[in-house]
């Protein structure tokens, strides 16, 4: 039997912050993962250089059934603290667009900052360790049984992610013990993820895959203005991926592919002065003209292409502004967990402390990161939240 303060089970950004925080008060800490090496999604987040946090980060950046819950830890552990610890260690980092931070080198030098970290604070840290049950113990504290052996501690920490990636391991195990316990499951949903189309939208993507703009995307109230990317199976790219968080199916996403322009008061412009040149050209300082030729076309106006802006009808300009600057689409679903950068949902908070990250019902069983029902937006909101909760969490187990 392996005797621990602490044993945290999932080695990812939460459960490495948290064993780092948990070490360094004194607490004897075991750090538990099934796979064969720690920080995976660390290791290819951000195409390699990780997305660690952003320089704006608030509340209204996350979604959940509670939106206050998150409030405390991300005010307890900021991004100014996390970049204070990365800086501390001498990471070279630069900003992208929209305050995301990235490993000027590679992921691995932040994972070595963690790493390190639990060194500090003596973390055990075991992988390909499978585990295959949790009981309660009679003094309060909890057995666990893996097939590296028995352990045994006072406090427990879930920190295993959600369901998204699966081909790195994500497993629903934290939502299993979730229940286990008596803790509330909410719906989960692949989230951060790219839309797919059928039919004659997804011919027209594969026809178009590869070409990108500059486009703002709207759905149930929310916008977002980022690249956009049409694929094989349909669409992606940040403002795709943002918008995906805020999508049920069957919802309308409204996307507008010129949100620099006002396209009505612009082809007025261009029809008083006579303007001789194609809308393909008139348009290429934003739209390629490969798009805008199928685009077009697959709209049924493609006489647009080549009848001169003199001769436009108030009918013409109004039926472009449609379908460039408020096309309506449903898509037919997403890439799933497969692809999916998170898990929208997952425990259901009311039943955990948001200061000690405790199950109310449960006091030396916790949860952290994203396990839990909060989801952030692309752009190191989900690392944040991984590195607040903890943190937080490390304060008290």
């Amino acid at each position: 039997m392996n005797h621990y303060d602490c044993v945290i089970i999932g080695a990812g950004a939460a459960g490495l912050m948290c064993a780092a925080t948990a070490g360094q008060r004194g607490r004897t800490v075991a750090l538990l993962d099934h796979a064969n090496k720690v920080g995976k999604k660390i290791l290819m987040s951000g195409g390699g250089r990780c997305n660690f946090t952003n320089y704006d980060i608030t509340p209204s950046n996350y979604l959940s059934a509670n939106p206050h819950f998150c409030k405390s830890a991300l005010s307890r552990f900021t991004q100014w603290d996390f970049i204070a610890l990365v800086e501390k260690h001498g990471l070279a980092y630069h900003e992208k667009t929209l305050g995301q931070l990235f490993c000027d080198n590679k992921a691995r030098d932040l994972l070595n900052i963690l790493l390190a970290e639990c060194e500090l604070g003596g973390v055990d840290i075991r992988t390909h360790c499978e585990i295959f049950e949790i009981k309660k113990h009679s003094d309060g504290g909890f057995v666990i049984t893996t097939g590296l052996g028995l352990y045994q501690c006072d406090s427990l920490v879930i920190a295993t992610g959600g369901l998204s990636i699966p081909t790195m391991g994500a497993t629903g195990f934290g939502y299993d013990i979730a229940k286990q316990f008596g803790l509330k499951v909410t719906a989960r949903n692949a989230s951060l993820v790219p839309f797919t189309f059928k039919g004659d939208w997804l011919t027209l993507a594969q026809q178009l895959a590869g070409v990108a703009a500059d486009a703002s995307v709207e759905c149930n109230g929310q916008v977002f203005r980022e690249a956009l990317l049409f694929t094989h199976k349909g669409i992606s790219g940040p403002a795709v991926l943002q918008i995906s968080n805020y999508w049920n199916p069957g919802d309308t996403v409204t996307v507008n592919w010129l949100p620099e322009l006002n396209l009505p008061q612009q082809l007025h412009t261009w029809r008083q002065r006579a303007e001789k040149s194609q809308l393909t050209t008139l348009l290429s300082p934003w739209l390629a003209k490969r798009f805008i030729t199928q685009w077009l076309a697959h709209h049924g106006l493609p006489h647009l292409l080549t009848k001169s802006l003199a001769d436009w009808s108030n009918g013409d300009i109004d039926n472009l502004n449609h379908v460039l600057c408020a096309w309506p689409m449903q898509p037919t679903g997403t890439e799933g967990y497969r692809t999916a950068e998170v898990t929208k949902g997952g425990i259901d908070t009311d039943g955990v402390s948001s200061k000690t990250f405790a199950a109310k019902t449960e006091p030396n069983l916790y949860f952290i990161g994203e396990v839990l029902d909060v989801t952030g937006w692309l752009g190191g909101y989900n690392f944040q939240w991984a590195w607040a909760s903890g943190y937080c969490a490390g304060q008290y187990v």
